[in-house]
């Protein structure tokens, strides 16, 4: 996936500035893919040179003048024939494991400050999301929000999510802990 994609599926609920897609991107999209608020503006430029999004400039009295953006018919192609191709699997990339696998040889006291760190981070994002799940469902239960309401992928990625932060949360408290008591036991020794 290229971010040109994760763009494009952003704007598809409609017209945003780039300001205002990179707050929408900060929340909703962030839990698969992150971008830098530059890089989204470097994007939209490509998109819209590319015909895949189209602006439009709003004039504003007492604030700078600001750019819409939305996605064309070229654009929504380009999301269905990105849908329809074969998705590549995931894999993880993360630079905690690479620490965490060097515990036994360096040392453990810094990875276990910093898998803390990354639980109460989790905690935060899985509180971020729950809160948007809700909003985004309104009054609906959910099993009647996953069955009947209008658009669902927002809410199916912040699923996604919310499975992701709460595991990841669960194992970096799991190997603090292994670590504490490894470090415990050679104390005592």
């Amino acid at each position: 996936m290229a971010l040109r994609h994760a763009v494009l599926a952003a704007l598809l609920d409609g017209e945003y500035s780039g300001y205002q897609l990179a707050k929408a991107f900060d929340i909703g999209v962030a839990n698969f893919w992150h971008a830098l608020p530059q890089q989204l503006y470097a994007e939209l430029a490509k998109l819209e040179k590319d015909g895949l999004v189209a602006g439009r400039q709003v004039v504003q009295e007492t604030r700078p003048n600001k750019r819409l953006f939305r996605v064309t018919a070229a654009g929504r192609a380009e999301l269905e024939n990105f849908a329809a191709a074969a998705s590549k699997p995931s894999f993880i990339r993360d630079d905690l494991l690479v620490k965490v696998q060097t515990a036994d040889r360096i040392g453990t006291a810094s990875v276990i400050e910093q898998l803390e760190e990354r639980a109460s981070a989790a905690d935060a994002k899985i509180e971020l999301l729950g809160a948007l799940l809700r909003q985004l469902r309104g009054d609906a239960d959910e099993e009647e929000f996953l069955l009947d309401g209008e658009r669902i992928g927002p809410y199916l990625t912040c699923l996604r999510g919310l499975a992701f932060e709460g595991e990841h949360r669960d194992w970096c408290r799991r190997i603090a802990a292994v670590l504490k008591e490894r470090l415990a036991i050679r104390a005592e020794r």
